[in-house]
């Protein structure tokens, strides 16, 4: 349990996390809510069970992951958690959408869809915080100092 909370005082933790965080509320909010163009919970679970094939729990965790992770990770709470659903999410779509796309990202709008490149980088950003932990300004590090009191 210390190990889920404990995390060094670092700048650089800080960044990858809010960042990622902000990312990924967007792309939550998108499926959780409706915002910023997005179809909300019930068109994201029916898309993902209907178009993707995705089981209904699956899709679910997916939209969870997306939204409550994000919030996690911005908060600085139970990071290693939140990076490691994110990770498992890019890892999935990596999977079963974008490998077959190639690397890039659709710049111009040439290929069938995008690529593994914006995953990858999402992948990278989740196993820097599973290892080090949330950084500097984070609840985590609040709860992990008063454990080891």
């Amino acid at each position: 349990m210390k190990f889920l909370f404990q995390t060094e005082d670092r700048i650089a933790s800080l960044i990858i996390r809010v960042t990622l965080g902000m990312v990924f509320f967007f792309h939550g909010a998108q499926k959780f809510l409706g915002w910023y163009g997005g179809f909300g919970f019930t068109g994201t679970v029916g898309f993902f069970t209907s178009q993707l094939q995705i089981p209904y729990l699956l899709a679910v965790l997916i939209v969870f992951t997306e939204f409550f992770g994000s919030l996690g990770l911005i908060a600085g709470l139970l990071s290693r958690i939140a990076a490691f659903g994110i990770a498992c999410v890019m890892a999935g779509g990596i999977w079963m959408i974008h490998w077959q796309n190639g690397f890039s990202m659709n710049w111009y709008g040439k290929q069938a869809g995008e690529g593994i490149e914006f995953s990858l980088l999402v992948l990278g950003m989740s196993l820097a915080l599973i290892i080090s932990g949330s950084g500097k300004w984070s609840l985590d590090r609040i709860i992990s100092n008063k454990m080891a009191k």
